[in-house]
């Protein structure tokens, strides 16, 4: 099949119709594609990688994430490439190509969910099933200036699905309009049909904003603009995450770095968080997938070579601590935003890396905005990156975090938000910012 004609997006087309309804479903006549993670009935998984591939068996049943968008009336019409073994948020592939960023062709698409994320962004799909650990929603959401939507951890069964992680898993989805992003939601998460709740406060993580490569201005004051129109700008508020993360966090005392820490360029607690989930990645990583890669040692890419085998040599040392680690920030980001505040943070540091980019600048960059992603992953928060347009040229996007079993209100909420939100860019982007 010439790939090409299709951003590079899929691995396999194929139709999987919604069974008859004598009801109007909520995702009616909607297409949608599914990442190659997910298993369905008479396909091999593939997992990006053909040693995989070529060494497991075609699925003997569908994921029931799957079958879920199914009975909401929608059409599945292919499987999405991914980055290999879902283990890189950068989305290259060099097995079965990288999907072309529809948004900036010669720049990474994001990843691991990358097929999915380049399907929607080139139209090619109504929305798309992606996997969340540590971004592979969040980061190709952002570099191909969609909405990416991670919910809850535990909101959606992972049967089905090939495990990374699974403290950290989850299923997630890309949408380009908000409508649609909630409506998927609202199917999968098998939510009532409810009004919006007015948020209490949107908290800005200042010391996050000031490590981004994108003037802060540029990518706060729209939500700032927004909120104040809707809400009224009382409900905004600032906070240092650094000193909060510290003080409420006690056990990742032992993860902070001793040496000098750059501070322009790091939140050394976040660092500190990113190191302690850093053990647990590794640790289920090899749980899950070490026999099978010591034993057929599969061809792998480079990034991707260096992160499994590293994973492989992780022991149970401080797993237990990591654990508490996880326990205390997710008590501590609830004592911050309520049951209805929302953390405003960069998703990523800046924009999408460009293709071929030296491995060691890569992976540095992926380094810092590691720390923030895993603020969710940890927390078990859902969180939606949206986008603001462009600067430079290139994607721009915000994160919304809310606490636990909150899907349901993030999502509306960012159906409210989503007009003014993209009004306020096109004022900031008039503006030359």
């Amino acid at each position: 099949m010439a790939r090409d004609s299709n951003y590079g997006a899929f691995m396999e087309k194929f139709l999987l119709q919604p069974s008859p309804s004598p009801h109007q479903l909520p995702l009616h006549a909607l297409t949608f594609a599914v990442k190659d993670i997910f298993d369905v009935d008479g396909y091999v998984t593939g997992f990006g990688n053909p040693d995989w591939a070529r060494t497991h068996r075609a699925a003997t049943s569908t994921a029931p994430a799957i079958l879920a968008i199914l009975r909401g009336g929608a059409t599945c019409v292919g499987k999405t490439v991914t980055a290999e073994m879902a283990y890189s948020i950068n989305g290259e592939n060099k097995h079965y190509g990288t999907p072309r960023n529809p948004c900036v062709p010669d720049w990474v698409p994001g990843g691991s969910s990358s097929g999915s994320a380049v399907a929607v962004g080139a139209k090619l799909v109504d929305f798309a099933l992606g996997t969340d650990t540590g971004g592979s929603v969040r980061v190709p959401a952002s570099y191909c200036g969609i909405l990416g939507f991670r919910p809850s951890h535990g909101a959606i069964s992972t049967a089905g699905v090939i495990p990374l992680v699974q403290t950290f898993d989850t299923v997630g989805w890309f949408a380009r309009d908000p409508v649609i992003l909630n409506r998927v939601g609202q199917v999968l998460l098998q939510l009532p049909d409810v009004d919006l709740v007015r948020p209490s406060q949107i908290i800005i993580a200042e010391d996050c904003f000031r490590l981004s490569d994108i003037p802060n201005d540029r990518v706060t004051q729209p939500l700032v603009n927004s909120v104040e129109k809707l809400f009224g700008g009382h409900l905004v508020k600032r906070a240092v995450l650094e000193d909060y993360v510290n003080d409420k966090v006690p056990s990742l005392k032992q993860f902070i770095s001793k040496g000098n820490v750059d501070q322009e360029s790091n939140i050394p607690s976040l660092e500190a968080l990113s190191s302690a989930m850093r053990l647990i990645i590794g640790y289920e990583f090899k749980n899950n997938h070490g026999e099978w890669i010591s034993t057929v040692k599969p061809d792998l890419g480079p990034g991707i070579s260096e992160r499994v085998w590293e994973a492989l040599r992780t022991t149970d040392e401080n797993v237990d601590v990591c654990h508490s680690v996880k326990t205390e920030l997710r008590a501590a980001l609830i004592a911050l935003l309520g049951d209805f505040g929302v953390l405003a943070i960069p998703t990523v540091l800046g924009p999408p890396s460009k293709l071929q980019t030296d491995q060691f600048l890569l992976e540095n960059f992926c380094d810092r905005t590691f720390s923030l992603l895993l603020i969710a992953s940890a927390s078990g928060f859902c969180q939606v990156s949206i986008p603001l347009g462009l600067y430079d040229n290139l994607p721009v996007s915000i994160s919304l975090l809310a606490k636990h079993g909150s899907n349901g209100f993030l999502l509306n909420l960012v159906e409210i938000l989503y007009d003014t939100l993209q009004e306020e860019v096109g004022i900031a982007e008039k503006k030359g910012h």
